[in-house]
């Protein structure tokens, strides 16, 4: 059996139910214009606002001054100080270190040792 939208509006009709189109009332259909209409608008207004936010972002970046010189001359700093040895915890140690006998290495002897260029035996 095939489906028949004239008995369906004549069952309609008999009920007494008060007929609703597929697409809402007028004022329905109105509302739903309206909200559509405000997405679309709204959704203009916010890419706009992303456009001008990245364009005045560009044009800072290109207006500033890249790793700027510094205005004022550098001045001798002070010598390194040290923490440790001004709060006393570092054990003193003598200015100059003491001298030991190995300070000029003598050569080795070599009177046992045959020349460098001798043959082999």
């Amino acid at each position: 059996m095939a489906f028949d939208p004239y008995k369906m509006m004549r069952q309609r009709e008999a009920d007494n139910a008060p007929y609703v189109p597929l697409g809402g009332t007028r004022a329905e259909r109105i509302q739903r214009l309206q909200i559509g209409l405000f997405g679309i608008v709204a959704m203009v207004l916010l890419i706009g606002l992303a456009d001008i936010v990245i364009s005045r972002a560009q044009q800072t970046e290109a207006i500033t001054v890249p790793d700027a010189a510094p205005t004022v001359e550098p001045t001798e700093t002070a010598a390194p100080r040290d923490p440790l040895s001004d709060a006393g915890v570092v054990p003193e140690l003598p200015a100059e270190p003491t001298p030991t006998n190995s300070a000029s290495p003598s050569p080795p002897p070599t009177e046992d040792l045959p020349p460098s260029n001798a043959p082999l035996q």
